[in-house]
């Protein structure tokens, strides 16, 4: 596997976010994540789709590992369920836990910034990506 023919799957925003997230998908904790839809439609990106492959990149843009997506659904950020959240491998223990840190992180400039919109805010029929994923492969960089 050519991972250099991949396309980038980045994860947060570089440091500090970015080294937890990529060290838990490398650890198989990380199995599922969130995203805005609003992201993709103002990027114009298609959705990943189930079989997709992708290069996890860390802080530095090296490619640490291949991942395959292996289910996406689009719900109402009221809507995502527990099982998902604790797949997300970040330490929740109830769904509650995940909107919290995940809203903290959809209102933070960085994502702001991202979409455009300085007052920009989450609500409970938010639109959400989530996609369920598989480690295929780690390199020896990380």
């Amino acid at each position: 596997m050519n991972l250099d023919d991949l396309p980038p799957a980045e994860f947060g925003f570089p440091r500090p976010l970015r080294v937890r997230l990529v060290a838990a998908i490398l650890s198989g904790a990380k199995t599922s994540t969130s995203s805005l839809l609003l992201g993709y439609e103002r990027g114009n990106e298609p959705l990943p789709a189930a079989g997709q492959l992708s290069a996890v990149v860390d802080s530095e843009n090296r490619t640490v590992a291949a991942i395959e997506v292996t289910a996406v659904r689009v719900v109402r950020l009221a809507d995502v369920d527990l099982q998902h959240a604790l797949d997300e491998g970040e330490g929740d223990e109830s769904v509650a836990q995940w909107r919290a840190g995940h809203e903290r992180f959809w209102h933070s400039a960085e994502v702001r910034a991202e979409l455009g919109d300085d007052s920009f805010t989450v609500n409970d029929d938010t639109l959400v990506v989530a996609e369920r994923f598989r480690l295929v492969h780690a390199t020896d960089v990380f």
